[in-house]
């Protein structure tokens, strides 16, 4: 058992540097692009549409944009919770008040600066955007290896709550199969550019 975990270790990792190398040859151009035919995209889903309070984060870098859909979804009157990194890699929680309203924090992140509502407040989520670098067809995500979101998910599972868990991504990241550790969580849908995708009875 423990050979196997190792080897999907490594396997993630190197999955990992693939799909990081690809998205470092994005132009800035390619970015703006896909992140407004990705807030469209989003904002088609049901789970979205219907939402009243939604588990974000703020794209940063290369990452699929997710700017543009925080702004529209707070346009809408939906309340908008985003991360705020813990020491321990945990995520606590503060509300969207817009871009004026976003601090630069460690690891090149952008988080509010609003009043913090505790890591549980994302069990008030009906649907949680997750980053991600890719996902397959079982709707298994890979991470970017932080464990923060594997916390996120488990306290959901924990507590019993069940919100859509979506997933962000350019159109090639979608892939057969991604390796996964027994923490792992299938998520609902992925949204790319090209469109979106249900997995399992979501």
């Amino acid at each position: 058992m423990g050979a196997r975990l190792n080897t999907d270790m490594s396997a993630k990792a190197l999955l990992r540097r693939e799909l990081l190398a690809a998205r470092r040859l994005l132009t800035e151009e390619d970015i703006e692009r896909a992140a407004a035919v990705l807030a469209r995209r989003a904002l088609e889903l049901p789970e979205l549409s219907g939402a009243r309070t939604v588990a974000a984060y703020v794209s940063v870098g290369r990452e699929p944009g997710t700017r543009a859909l925080l702004d529209a979804l707070r346009t809408r009157g939906v309340r908008v919770l985003l991360p705020v990194l813990l020491p321990d890699n945990d995520l606590d929680w503060a509300p969207y008040e817009g871009a004026g309203s976003l601090a630069k924090a460690g690891r090149g992140l952008l988080e509010p600066d609003g009043e913090r509502l505790g890591p549980d407040a994302v069990l008030e989520a009906d649907v949680v955007l997750l980053p991600g670098l890719a996902v397959d067809g079982r709707g298994m995500r890979l991470g970017r290896g932080g464990g923060s979101y594997d916390r996120v998910l488990a306290r959901l599972s924990a507590a019993g709550a069940h919100p859509a868990l979506i997933v962000l991504l350019y159109d090639d990241e979608v892939a057969a199969r991604v390796p996964e550790e027994p923490h792992d969580h299938p998520v609902d849908a992925v949204v790319t550019p090209a469109g979106s995708r249900r997995f399992g009875d979501g």
